[in-house]
């Protein structure tokens, strides 16, 4: 369906978001315009957009990075794309650069996220480079029983978990502990397990929990009800008992919470690897030197290489990754009352904003 060209814009901190339109065509050299299919609401929009974290782009500024959808015009040099159904990057490196060719892409200085450098998804239509958009087979997804617009949350809430578990180098037999199952959190316990991982999820919500023990969850633990070194002891007779192993756990902290990592970095056990998912403006208080006398590793993890989304992808459409009970479609005129529901946990799913749904 096409829509007449317009964005939802932030203009202040907190201020609602206003409906602007704007003029896509023609796009310039080497980009293309996508008609959006569908675009996820991500914690780090409800950062931009409640808690004035920075953003590079000025305002106004349509926000968000998760994005899918059609092809509807390319720019000289990117006309392979045309009419194509596509996943954009949520960090779109320049391809140019020494970072780049030494694929360590995801730090390129020359980096466009949309939703943060460039104008997102929360509109009809987005102008973006067409270096390292992820095509759709379209029959593929056919036969999924998913609509493109539910696959705009692997831009983001998929991918970042995949990469962070390639770097940890997840493998068959290791056992995985995710802090943290909401958004992100729930796919790294849904990628983990599909690498291989005995997964363990951690959370303070019960709900949340319960739906990750029937997807892929060996052991859901509520770290409101067990803690320190408790918690410690529980996960490791659960290891002991499982014929899992009590060293190199890897251990994914996607809660954004500073208690969250204070769990995850109070789990390092020898030769552990501790993935840092989700942000959080906060501090915590920790003595490093764990690192050190346990020969750990900690990891930072900034969006996902364009290289590696079309793997991620595969997962989803071979069903190995099921996307269907965690998102639900919204209308993108709804952005204003979606934005305050996900800011207050009021939804079970990962919303999804679709222009043109009524």
């Amino acid at each position: 369906m096409t829509h007449l060209p317009h964005r939802w814009v932030m203009t202040a901190v907190g201020e609602p978001l206003r409906k602007d339109g704007f003029d896509p065509f023609p796009p310039a050299g080497g980009e293309v315009v996508v008609e959006v299919a569908g675009c996820g609401v991500c914690h780090t929009d409800l950062g931009f957009y409640y808690d004035g974290v920075r953003i590079n782009h000025g305002l106004p500024l349509a926000l968000g990075h998760e994005i899918s959808g059609r092809v509807v015009a390319a720019g000289t040099g990117a006309g392979k794309w045309q009419g194509r159904s596509v996943i954009i990057p949520s960090v779109i490196p320049c391809g140019e650069c020494s970072l780049c060719a030494s694929g360590q892409g995801t730090i390129c200085r020359k980096q466009k996220m949309p939703g943060n450098d460039i104008h997102g998804g929360f509109a009809t239509h987005v102008n973006v480079p067409a270096r390292g958009l992820c095509p759709v087979d379209e029959r593929r997804l056919a036969a999924t029983g998913l609509e493109l617009a539910d696959l705009s949350v692997v831009a983001d809430a998929v991918t970042t978990p995949y990469q962070a578990a390639v770097q940890a180098e997840v493998k068959p037999g290791d056992f995985a502990i995710v802090v943290g199952t909401g958004g992100v959190g729930t796919y790294a316990v849904l990628v983990a397990r599909a690498f291989g991982a005995t997964v363990a999820a951690l959370d303070v919500d019960p709900v949340k929990l319960e739906t990750m023990a029937k997807h892929g969850a060996a052991l859901t633990l509520n770290v409101r009800q067990v803690q320190g070194k408790e918690l410690r002891k529980t996960i490791q007779d659960f290891a002991r008992n499982n014929g899992l192993p009590n060293t190199g756990w890897k251990i994914f902290e996607c809660s954004g919470t500073a208690a969250g990592q204070d769990t995850a970095f109070g789990l390092l056990n020898h030769g552990a690897t501790l993935s840092v998912v989700g942000f959080t403006m906060d501090k915590v208080e920790l003595r490093l030197s764990n690192l050190m006398a346990f020969h750990a590793r900690a990891l930072g993890n900034w969006g996902c290489l364009t290289e590696h989304y079309p793997a991620a992808l595969d997962l989803v459409l071979d069903g190995k990754v099921p996307l269907a009970p965690f998102v639900e479609r919204h209308p993108l005129g709804d952005i204003n009352e979606v934005f305050a529901a996900a800011r207050a946990h009021k939804l079970a799913r990962r919303a999804v904003l679709v222009p043109g749904l009524q």
